[in-house]
């Protein structure tokens, strides 16, 4: 069940607009995991926490657009990195929060949107991104749309760092550290053999 954010519509946003290098230059979202596109195991379980959904492509845009949701690209085609996606994606949205995750992270928590929200509120910032325990998981992250001026005005003066935006407006963390496998990234090929292999375990 999706939370009531404090800024009104969620809408859930898939950043599947980069190169993937490591993987070869491939399209991630739309490579196969365990026999289903990857995408569609994020959609599944980013769906019912949202109000809507939309996804940051910027190739294979018809394919993306064939599972029934907007498809927007980044403002610029040098693939800048997540930051344009969240941009594009505040753009597109309607009035209230978006919820950014990769299109490559084929567990999300159940519970994702609430336990950022949650985090949000506590205290009283604008973005919230997951922590697996270890580390800030900033692609994992609630941000209001209002901030969608001061994001175009970092890439504008050519700022591609996540981190170093999110700093700007006192990003806070929500702890995820009871579940820090959620988090796993398919980077490369071998990334992709081991999750497929605990997905295939898992239903068996």
């Amino acid at each position: 069940m999706r939370p009531q954010t404090r800024a009104g519509t969620l809408t859930g946003v898939i950043l599947a607009g980069g190169r993937a290098r490591r993987m070869g230059g491939r399209d991630k979202g739309l490579l196969s995991l365990a026999g289903r596109p990857m995408i569609e195991y994020v959609i599944e379980a980013l769906r019912p926490q949202v109000d809507t959904l939309l996804i940051n492509a910027n190739r294979n845009r018809e394919a993306y657009a064939g599972y029934g949701f907007s498809v927007v690209p980044d403002d610029t085609s040098d693939y800048p990195g997540p930051l344009a996606g969240m941009a594009a994606a505040m753009a597109a949205a309607a009035a209230g929060s978006i919820l950014t995750v990769p299109c490559d992270g084929p567990w999300l928590p159940p519970d994702l949107a609430r336990r950022l929200e949650a985090g949000r509120v506590a205290q009283d910032v604008p973005i919230c991104m997951a922590h697996d325990g270890h580390r800030a998981q900033p692609v994992f992250a609630l941000l209001d749309r209002d901030l969608l001026p001061s994001l175009r005005e970092y890439l504008a003066r050519g700022g591609r760092k996540i981190d170093l935006w999110y700093a700007q407006h006192g990003a806070a963390t929500a702890d995820f550290s009871d579940c820090p496998e959620v988090f796993i990234n398919v980077n490369t090929p071998e990334d992709s053999a081991e999750v497929a292999a605990r997905l295939a375990g898992a239903r068996g």
